[in-house]
């Protein structure tokens, strides 16, 4: 059994070590311009950057200095079958949305999420470029910056503001649905957790979005008075042997099931 403190102990090193983990980054960040990190290609060709690496490994010492016997799963480190074993794991993204980092765009995020038996208890998503940090605990609410978080409260998905890849949205006109597709965010845990700050009423997940990418926002979501789940209504399982996940779909609880159904009809 992990000694790990409760949520509500545990938020502010936690939040304090997404602050410092934004402030390795932003150190090589450029606004407008490309990064002064150097950048590789890992295998698939998605790029990695020095920051990434940077931060991940920070990241690993101190978070796991709180719990030595939790597990950890992060996008930037080699995976290993012993999490599986731990009742509580970290899951990390360093950074999310590494094109967006790369080239100075400031929608990029740190995300943390502390997970028991599958479920997340915790989440902390810190924007530095942006100035922005939401936060969440199991029970407890969400926060965007120390403010209540919650969703839209908006009836229905008609005339609202849907973010997602081009062909999910094509897919909702297609069914005709009038709504107002967003610019593309390349940060999918911001994406998600947009809709737990009413920002908008719904964002969408393609298919093989993983457990560091959608953790924290799903808490954030959730904890905001919305839901994110598959096509199905099922929420998301976490620390399991695969970290990847289908399609999914985040907004109000009260528009989801909505969202969920147009969704289904005559998939591309």
């Amino acid at each position: 059994m992990s000694l790990l403190p409760d949520p509500v102990t545990l938020l502010p090193a936690v939040l304090a070590a997404a602050r410092r983990a934004g402030e390795i980054a932003m150190a090589a960040y450029r606004p407008g311009a490309r990064t002064s990190a150097g950048v590789q290609s890992k295998e698939g060709g998605s790029p990695v950057t020095e920051a990434d690496h940077a931060v991940d490994r920070m990241l690993r010492a101190e978070l796991g200095a709180l719990d030595p016997g939790a597990g950890w799963l992060s996008e930037e480190s080699i995976d290993t079958p012993d999490r599986l074993e731990r009742v509580r794991v970290f899951i990390v993204d360093p950074i999310d949305g590494t094109r967006a980092f790369m080239i100075g765009d400031p929608r990029w995020a740190v995300s943390i999420a502390v997970v028991d038996d599958g479920v997340p208890v915790l989440g902390v998503l810190h924007l530095p470029a942006l100035g922005r940090t939401y936060t969440a605990i199991a029970g407890a609410g969400a926060q965007i910056d120390g403010a209540a978080a919650r969703v839209s409260q908006a009836p229905s998905l008609s005339g609202g503001r849907i973010a997602g890849p081009v062909p999910m949205l094509d897919h909702l006109g297609r069914r005709g649905l009038d709504f107002l597709p967003q610019p593309k965010i390349p940060s999918l845990a911001y994406r998600l957790a947009m809709v737990g700050s009413g920002e908008i009423e719904a964002g969408l997940a393609s298919t093989n979005s993983h457990d560091w990418d959608i953790a924290a926002a799903d808490l954030i979501v959730h904890e905001a008075g919305g839901r994110l789940t598959d096509l199905s209504g099922r929420r998301p399982v976490y620390n399991r042997p695969s970290p990847r996940h289908g399609v999914l779909a985040a907004a109000p609880q009260r528009i989801h099931d909505e969202l969920t159904a147009m969704m289904r009809r005559d998939q591309p």
